[in-house]
């Protein structure tokens, strides 16, 4: 279905490094960059363009309109967002959506990864020793920084800072003009090795659902598209928010399958339980 074929990929910020080695090694697909959109105009991660929509639909909208503005019809786009964990609020997490639209089978594959290894941080800094100390805890200088006036700035804005003598050029130069400054990790791919990383998992990801066909139409992308919680406590029997099932559904056809006891095991530890550990 894609060997042959021109593979575009929607991005300004490096991202063909991690994810054309494996899909042109895999699918036989010839990646291109869409040198000709400017994937900002979707959101920035500083502020200067708020992104309107949630990350999947934004990829899934750099997608369609660099098809539209390159005339392929096969694209693959990511975008990721940082904040706290649903669950373990105190630890940031980086949420990933990776997305292949095919217009000539009329067919979109997704693949979505949460990961805990991020450096994304952000702190009002005063003195240099106060900056200097965030920069060492954000993997600086092999991890970009950004400095702004203030966390909601949308302008004065010095990105992609990998360097001492920049970062205290940049800092002394705002403060200046304020008492404080706001610093906070680059959270651009190719001054991030880190998400970068996570993306390049993702996009392995991505390849095994590809490789996933449905058992009825043999159409790829057949995949997880919903869980369903209440795995049993094997104290109480209680049913937990731990995943019972997952739920597989083709993109095509809408054939469905249910694989219960997805991570192989038939009772949750009561350390989970809602009753027993309330």
């Amino acid at each position: 279905m894609f060997r042959g074929r021109k593979l575009l990929i929607a991005t300004k910020h490096q991202k063909e490094q991690v994810i054309a080695p494996v899909l042109e090694k895999a699918l036989g697909v010839s990646c291109v960059v869409a040198d000709q959109f400017d994937t900002d105009v979707l959101g920035t991660f500083t502020g200067e363009v708020e992104r309107e929509a949630d990350p999947l639909t934004t990829a899934r909208k750099k997608c369609e309109m660099a098809l539209e503005l390159h005339g392929c019809d096969l694209a693959v786009a990511s975008e990721g967002s940082f904040g706290p964990h649903p669950v373990l609020g105190f630890m940031p997490v980086d949420e990933e959506f990776l997305v292949l639209v095919d217009k000539k089978n009329n067919l979109e594959i997704t693949a979505r990864e949460m990961s805990l290894e991020t450096n994304f941080a952000g702190e009002v800094v005063k003195t240099e020793e106060e900056l200097l100390r965030f920069a060492e805890n954000a993997n600086f200088p092999s991890h970009a920084l950004v400095l702004k006036a203030s966390k909601n700035s949308a302008t004065n804005i010095t990105k992609g800072i990998t360097s001492t003598a920049q970062l205290l050029a940049a800092f002394n130069s705002l403060l200046q003009h304020r008492k404080s400054v706001y610093v906070e990790t680059d959270m651009r791919a190719m001054y991030n090795p880190t998400r970068m990383s996570v993306i390049k998992q993702l996009t392995e990801k991505l390849l095994s659902k590809i490789k996933s066909c449905c058992p009825v139409c043999e159409t790829p992308g057949f995949g997880v598209t919903s869980v369903k919680p209440g795995l049993p406590c094997g104290a109480c029997g209680f049913p937990s928010h731990s995943v019972l099932s997952e739920i597989y559904t083709c993109a095509k056809c809408s054939h469905t399958v249910e694989t219960m006891y997805p991570h192989n095991k038939t009772e949750e530890d009561p350390t989970y339980c809602q009753l027993c550990n309330p």
